[in-house]
């Protein structure tokens, strides 16, 4: 089963040094029956990209959290075994859970597909969103217009290889 793991810059750099994502239960996204229902398509594909879109706006979440970390979101792609990552049933109607699941056990950074980042010209839009977020939240539609910009930015595709050059952003 393929997982969208947000991070950082910051927890990319940590999981590569450590060899881990973490430990679980770890916090990804991915195409549950919940989502399916929510986006109403059968394409495959069209699902685990709104999957990594429900991760890219996670790490947003994250990047809030983090005022120290560069502004640019992070999804890491991962396999995991077809079991190991469950949805909450009590968050599967919650549209902010939407398509989350959580993976138990550790997950090994060596397995990960692909690593999603943004662009350097994202981060103006990507730190504005972070800033607005908590407005947003409580249902200020000027911050979430601001919020929705940052989504206005695709996350670029990078293979694993390229890890450690990404980890070279975050210093």
């Amino acid at each position: 089963m393929r997982v969208y793991v947000p991070l950082t810059l910051s927890g990319l750099a940590e999981a590569y040094k450590t060899g881990e994502l973490g430990t679980g239960p770890v916090v990804a996204y991915a195409v549950t029956p919940a989502l399916r229902e929510w986006y109403l398509s059968d394409d495959i594909e069209e699902l685990e990209y709104a999957a990594l879109n429900r991760a890219a706006l996670a790490s947003l979440r994250l990047l809030a959290a983090d005022p120290d970390a560069p502004r640019r979101r992070v999804v890491v792609a991962v396999d995991v075994p077809d079991g190991t990552a469950q949805a909450d049933p009590d968050r599967g109607l919650d549209p902010a859970a939407l398509g989350e699941v959580r993976v138990g056990g550790t997950v090994a950074l060596g397995k990960a597909a692909a690593v999603h980042v943004d662009l350097g010209d994202a981060e103006g839009d990507v730190s504005a969103a972070a800033e607005a977020l908590p407005a947003a939240d409580r249902g200020d539609d000027d911050a979430q217009f601001v919020v929705d910009g940052a989504e206005d930015h695709e996350l670029l595709w990078y293979a694993t290889q390229e890890i450690p050059t990404l980890v070279g952003l975050a210093d």
